[in-house]
């Protein structure tokens, strides 16, 4: 069981928190709706009479849910907080893992600012555990480290332990076949993406000056949003001055949505349709609960111009300023499509479009230059079968070997 060093009923505690929020955000929308309806449609000639009195005796009853949910959630996190001195950690399992990854995935910027217990912490890890990036703790947790190394760089609401699924761990396997040694980033995908490419640039700072053997090559291989968190880790490292892209030799993207997915831009679609009736508009507050993280991926943001000074829920063109791909680095791109037979016009793969995914895009300058040799398209592949499926991790490798044979003098 991997051990993360979290106790459990800190998860519970940042629960109880999350409820109590919750609580409280449902009474504003209900109250929201209950002082529209009685206000009369609009526009209206006559008022209604009785608009102002049932308000006024409303609206100490919604008061009063919303102190109670203050109150217990305040009550119960303080009464765990003691607790929780006194109990060790608990065994914890590949569930969940999953379900803490989810609603980070949906709602980690909210448990970030709020300062959720429930909010992960970006870290190196192995087999679930954090490593401590300093050279005597690396080398007593990595006794057979080498020079060469793969991190792997997980989607949306998913976690590094998602690596391994339908009982292969393709990851390790690719890391093993090269010779090198395979590390896994855990983070908040509920961030901005620019945010979790900053604190991964100044982790692969910390780990290249740490690590216990020279590093000779460094290569990132990222499944979905993770291949944006790669990206905009190289354009930070270049702002910062950052050493580590030195050894940095090839990024695999695996089913990333480069340019976008139109899952958030249909949700984008739903915000402004519920905004449009005043009956309606309450409930658009449900669809932007949605992190930050999940909005960068309408257009495939990565760095921070790209969402900074907007209002990320409004209707809009894509606010991008193209960001080409790290010069000097070898760059490979997979795509997945449900179809089962080569076409003109293929499907995705259920999430990320074939085009997005490879870099393409109708306006040439925001197409990225991803080699045609470099571009691979499973057929019959899904989202999520990118990350097991035996013919994609062959392309992988194959790529990765011979870059390798490349760039050795």
């Amino acid at each position: 069981m991997p051990d993360d060093g979290r106790n459990h009923l800190d998860d519970l505690r940042g629960a109880t928190r999350l409820a109590a929020d919750a609580t409280k955000g449902i009474t504003d929308l209900v109250e929201a709706v209950h002082r529209r309806v009685t206000a009369g449609p609009a526009p209206c000639v006559l008022p209604n009479p009785f608009a102002g009195l049932i308000g006024a005796f409303a609206a100490p009853v919604f008061d009063s849910v919303r102190g109670v949910a203050s109150l217990v959630g305040a009550g119960l996190d303080l009464a765990l907080s003691r607790l929780a001195q006194q109990l060790s950690s608990a065994e914890r399992g590949p569930q969940r893992e999953a379900v803490l990854a989810a609603l980070n995935g949906v709602l980690g910027d909210y448990l970030a600012k709020t300062q959720n217990p429930l909010a992960l912490e970006m870290r190196l890890r192995r087999a679930g555990r954090p490593l401590t990036l300093d050279k005597a703790s690396l080398a007593a947790a990595l006794p057979s480290a080498t020079g060469s190394l793969v991190v792997f760089v997980h989607g949306s609401s998913m976690g590094d332990l998602q690596w391994a699924r339908g009982g292969h761990d393709r990851a390790a396997d690719l890391a093993a076949a090269l010779g090198s040694t395979a590390l896994y980033l855990h983070y908040n995908s509920g961030l901005h993406v620019s945010e979790n490419g900053r604190a991964f640039s100044a982790l692969l700072e910390a780990l290249a000056s740490s690590w216990p053997a020279p590093v000779t090559s460094l290569r990132l291989v990222g499944h979905s949003m993770g291949g944006l968190v790669m990206r905009s880790a190289c354009h930070a490292a270049s702002l910062a001055g950052h050493r580590w892209p030195e050894s940095l030799r090839a990024l695999v993207t695996l089913g990333a949505p480069h340019h976008g997915a139109p899952l958030e831009r249909a949700g984008n679609w739903v915000d402004t349709l519920l905004g449009v009736s005043s009956y309606s508009a309450p409930f658009a507050v449900l669809g932007q609960i949605r992190s930050a993280g999940v909005t960068d991926l309408r257009f495939g943001n990565v760095r921070d111009e790209d969402w900074q000074d907007r209002d990320r829920f409004e209707r809009g063109e894509d606010p991008r300023v193209p960001l080409p791909l790290p010069a000097g680095v070898a760059c490979f791109a997979v795509a997945g499509s449900t179809a089962r037979a080569p076409a003109a016009d293929l499907p995705g793969d259920g999430l990320v479009p074939v085009d997005s995914a490879l870099g393409r895009h109708p306006q040439e300058g925001r197409t990225l230059a991803f080699p045609p040799e470099h571009q691979w398209t499973g057929l019959g592949l899904n989202h999520l079968d990118l990350l097991d499926r035996a013919e994609v991790w062959e392309v992988a490798t194959r790529w990765l070997r011979e870059d390798e044979r490349v760039s050795q003098p």
